[in-house]
Formats: C-alpha cells, structure tokens, sequence
C-alpha cells in the first residue's frame, strides 16, 4: 500500500467506499431492552458515532439458542429487526455505515438463558472454566452439549435467516464472529475441539462449519458486504490452540476465496497473555481487506495503514468514550477516559453522555 494512504483516506468495501479507515469494534454493551430488542438509547448511541468510517455493532444473537449474556440484541425476532431499523435509519441520516455482527455463543451460556432450560451447545461436551453471567447474577459454567452432526446444518441455517434480516433491518453488511471463545471460535481451535466426524480431527474440518457459515451468509449478501473476525490467540472464555499460527494461517488462506469485504483480527490476548503469534504472516496471506484490533492508539494505527500493516484501525473503548473520535483524531484533540465501570448494562451514564469536543 502507498504510505499516501492514512487512517482519513476512503476505502472500498465492496460496492460502498467508507469516508475513512477508522472502524468503531463490535462492543458489547448490555443495554438492549425488552425482548433483546434495540431500544431509543441504543439508537442515540450508534448515531452519536456515525462519523466512523465503519460501525460493527455489538454482537447480536442468530437465534435464542445462542445467548449468553444479559440485555444483549438478537437479529432472529421481528420485533429485533425492527428495534435495529431504528438504528440503521438514524445511522444513514447522519451518513453513516453500519454493518451488524452475527453471533453464537455456543457453550458459554447457561441453561437460565437456554430455550426451556437446554444445556447450551458445542462442538465437544467439554465445561469452561469460569462463571456465566446471567439475570440471577454469576454462575458456574455447565458442560455444554455436543452438537450431533445432523444438527449442524440447522446452525448453519440460523446465521443465513439471521443475514437476512440483518438486510430487512437495513444494515450496509455483516460481519460473521468467530472469535473470542464463541462457537463459531470452538470449532476452530482444538483446545475445544475434539470432534471426530466432518468438524474435527484436522484443520480441514475444524474450518468446515465457519466456512458453511460464510456460504449460508454469502446467498443474502454480496462478498463485499460480508466481513469475518478471528482471534487467533484470545484465551477469553478459556478457549486455546495448541498451533495457534499453523492453524490461522490456515483459516486465512481458506477465506481468500470468498472475496470477503475484510479480515477482522484481534491481535493478542485480551487477558493479558504474551503475544505468541506473528500477525504479519496472517497479514501476507490474506488478499483482501485487513483490519488490526486490539490496543491502537492513532500514532500506532496511522503507522500500521502507512506501511501496509492493515487497511483499516478498530477501536474499541476510544470508541466508548469519544463518540467523535474521528474529529478527535484530525484535529488531535484531548480524548476522553473510558470508565470501565459503565462498559456493561446500565442506562446512559457511560453510554452516551460522554461529551463531544465542543462540548467538553
């Protein structure tokens, strides 16, 4: 890439070119109200960031089956659907782009969030360390059940019925989360894994449902407006790889085939971990769009997208707190510091009262 380019230069994303490079991550708030629903607060909120070059909402749910968390938003009810039109439609009236990520959480929820008290599902019946939160506050993770094989296409179904109402919803595209320890994620990594049918055993099938997924997603969606996040080393929800870079190497040559709009990865452990993988191996091997996550500050991103490193910056708690963070970054103003006590549920203390530059 020319060192022309910056974190302000356009980009085109498929058949829609963006005002710039710098993306607002998919964070997860807790604050969707009555039925997993986006509600008025949610819609001042995104609208507020509408100067990114890309918004990726907060992960929303493909079916109930694959909720984990309190007061998060589905994209499998019509009143779901129509709570995210609100949004989209405020986004666009500001000249916005919103692109809606799809998820499962698979074995890490708990049976008080299951339909009729299921255990929740996994590629292989092994428990996660650590607690679920749940409306009854913390609780042990439970051995999660393993998906049949015959079950599988019906997960795979649940993604493609989700990307399509994502478009009745209005978004600009999706992105597909397989990442942080969520289902899509335990299939990846044979830390989780321990399939002997078509879906593990070997990287091949280990990639199998995360590629039928794109499949099932790309009949409602161009590729240009389809995008996949990865994590290859995040041991969040203790997840872990035993070849963490032999196996995402892998996954990205894998997905250059689709003509995605862009590779999303979270370079490092959000717990803290030492770095054990070379991104930039994962970087030469994918031919689309590559967008960095995971701590950049603007001097870091600026200095990645000049000299090739990636296509587009992800910020995730600048963007909590600095809902104009893109003014904030040209014009290199004083920022506004996150209070991490407010990032989950919660009203609009920490959500969207943070004050904008003219204000501040």
């Amino acid at each position: 890439m020319s060192a022309t380019h910056s974190l302000f230069s356009p980009l085109q994303l498929g058949s829609m070119e963006i005002p710039n490079r710098i993306v607002m991550a998919p964070l997860t708030r807790n604050r969707a109200g009555e039925h997993n629903a986006p509600r008025q607060l949610n819609v001042e909120y995104y609208t507020q960031r509408a100067s990114a070059g890309l918004i990726i909402t907060e992960a929303s749910q493909v079916s109930a089956q694959g909720v984990g968390y309190p007061a998060t938003p589905g994209i499998h009810h019509s009143i779901q659907v129509n709570g995210w039109r609100t949004v989209t439609d405020a986004v666009h009236d500001k000249g916005g782009h919103i692109f809606l990520q799809l998820w499962h959480v698979g074995r890490v929820s708990h049976p008080s969030m299951q339909p009729d008290g299921e255990l929740p599902v996994a590629p292989s019946a092994i428990k996660p360390a650590g607690e679920c939160i749940t409306y009854e506050g913390p609780q042990a993770f439970v051995e999660p059940r393993a998906l049949e094989t015959d079950e599988i296409p019906g997960i795979v179904d649940q993604y493609r019925v989700a990307a399509k109402n994502a478009k009745v919803a209005g978004f600009d595209g999706v992105e597909i989360h397989a990442a942080n320890g969520y289902l899509l994620d335990q299939f990846l990594r044979d830390g989780t894994n321990h399939r002997q049918d078509n879906y593990g055993g070997s990287l091949e099938n280990q990639i199998r449902l995360l590629t039928e997924v794109i499949d099932a997603v790309l009949e409602e969606w161009e590729p240009g407006r389809v995008g996949v996040r990865i994590s290859p080393e995040n041991t969040f929800n203790d997840i872990k790889d035993s070849k963490p870079q032999i196996t995402f190497n892998f996954i990205t040559e894998k997905l250059n085939s689709f003509g995605l709009a862009y590779l999303h990865v979270l370079e490092g452990d959000m717990m803290g971990g030492d770095s054990v993988v070379d991104y930039a191996q994962i970087r030469s091997r994918f031919n689309g769009n590559y967008m960095a996550n995971c701590g950049y500050t603007q001097e870091k991103a600026q200095t990645s997208i000049q000299e090739g490193r990636s296509d587009l910056v992800a910020f995730g708690s600048l963007y909590i707190a600095n809902p104009d963070l893109v003014e904030r970054f040209e014009e290199h103003s004083d920022l506004n510091t996150p209070n991490p006590e407010t990032f989950y549920g919660g009203d609009a203390q920490g959500y969207t009262d943070y004050p904008f530059r003219e204000s501040a």
